[in-house]
């Protein structure tokens, strides 16, 4: 057996990522208490707990290729603050996670990637669990998000993908006509064992804090397809939009069916929440979102109605939040450009909202940051439901001791 140690960081001990003589990864945490003047940073805040629950026993039978079925775990809806918040039940305490919050920003990330290929990485049970468990040591919040990329689903089913470090998912041969859209096929649970296994493994890891899984909306996904990659003005999708729209509503229909599966993997492994990630929404306006991609976004939600609390999130969608709401999630993520209390309003009742600290904020003073995480406090009390977040990812150079005194913070009310 072969085993990576990774420094966790400061106060988070160290965790180890080892493959099994059966070539099946496992990971699992070791958490030091802190040393003296090596705690995270936290301006007024508390030291991080220094215990995780161990693994239990059917992570390691999953580990080891048994894959024994994950079942939701018992009571967890009712008693975690997120899951409460997310079905507008108020719990005493805001909840907190952050997009983004597994990845670059923390050094431990770093280290383990230094070597290792995004999507590679994607599709490792161990490596996984290990990257997915990190922020979690480090910020105690109220969620984990599971670690993976918008066009996993996409790699799964054979299309030519690469996700170039600082520039974003490059498509090989991207998909702009009938004959490329008719080669999209549907996603089967055997393209991505990996998340099934990853996600046993989490919930032997977490204990009673919730996971959420997620994918990437229809509209996102086509637009990585049809342009090839990141676009500033969209400007082929747009085109195949307007002037095919057969063809469009074919394509998003297709990634309709691919999203759709991909969550349900996830949530059939025993996630607790999902959120469905459309990036690029907010290119859009209100009448073309309506008519070009909202039907196909609350297919996909709708597929959920009963099973887990769903989220919706985009960036830019101030002018789209109604219609956003009314394709029916459960939560509504807003960015930071729109007050939170105002989003609520234009998003309408029976719906929670998520959001909306400026990622930038956390460079700012400390007492100018605590005003804003307070800001944001108040106005999401006029919701029905708030789930404490940043109005988009975590930016890389962010100090991850800021990303855990704002979890005091808002725990402080």
């Amino acid at each position: 057996m072969s085993v990576v140690h990774i420094d966790a960081g400061p106060g988070s001990g160290s965790a180890s990522v080892q493959t099994a003589p059966s070539g099946v990864a496992v990971a699992s945490a070791r958490v030091a208490p802190p040393r003296d003047g090596d705690k995270p940073y936290r301006p007024g805040g508390s030291a991080a707990p220094t215990e995780l629950p161990p693994a239990d026993a059917a992570f390691r039978a999953g580990a080891a290729g048994l894959h024994p079925g994950a079942a939701r775990r018992p009571g967890l809806a009712t008693t975690a603050p997120f899951l409460r918040a997310c079905r507008r039940d108020q719990p005493e305490t805001t909840p907190v996670w952050f997009m983004r919050q597994a990845g670059r920003v923390l050094p431990e990330y770093r280290a383990l990637r230094a070597d290792v290929p995004m999507l590679d990485s994607c599709r490792d049970p161990a490596m996984i669990t290990e990257i997915t468990m990190q922020p979690v040591r480090r910020f105690r919040p109220d969620a984990a998000i599971f670690f993976s990329d918008i066009v996993v689903p996409l790699v799964a089913i054979g299309l030519d993908i690469d996700i170039v470090a600082g520039v974003g998912p490059a498509v090989a041969e991207p998909v702009r006509d009938a004959a490329a859209v008719a080669t999209l096929r549907a996603l089967e649970p055997d393209d991505v064992p990996y998340v099934t296994q990853a996600v046993h493994s989490l919930l032997g890891e977490l204990g009673g804090t919730p996971l959420i899984g997620f994918a990437g909306a229809p509209f996102t996904l086509a637009s990585y397809l049809v342009e090839g990659g990141p676009s500033r003005n969209h400007l082929r999708t747009k085109a195949l939009m307007y002037g095919e729209p057969k063809l469009w509503h074919d394509l998003l229909d297709r990634l309709a069916v691919i999203t759709t599966a991909f969550l349900q993997v996830q949530i059939d492994a025993g996630v607790d929440a999902v959120q469905l990630f459309d990036s690029w929404a907010g290119a859009l306006s209100e009448d073309d979102y309506r008519r070009y991609v909202a039907p196909h976004s609350a297919r996909v939600l709708s597929a959920f109605a009963d099973e887990v609390p769903r989220i919706h999130f985009g960036v830019n969608t101030g002018e789209l939040l109604t219609a956003m709401g009314q394709a029916g999630a459960d939560v509504v993520g807003v960015d930071w450009r729109v007050p939170l209390d105002e989003a609520a309003r234009r998003i309408g009742p029976g719906r929670a909202v998520q959001g909306n600290l400026d990622p930038a904020a956390v460079f700012a003073p400390e007492p100018v940051l605590a005003a804003k995480v307070g800001d944001v406090l108040t106005r999401g009390a006029k919701a029905e439901g708030h789930v404490f977040n940043l109005g988009h990812g975590v930016l890389p150079e962010t100090d991850p001791g800021v990303l855990a005194h704002i979890v005091d913070l808002v725990h402080a009310g």
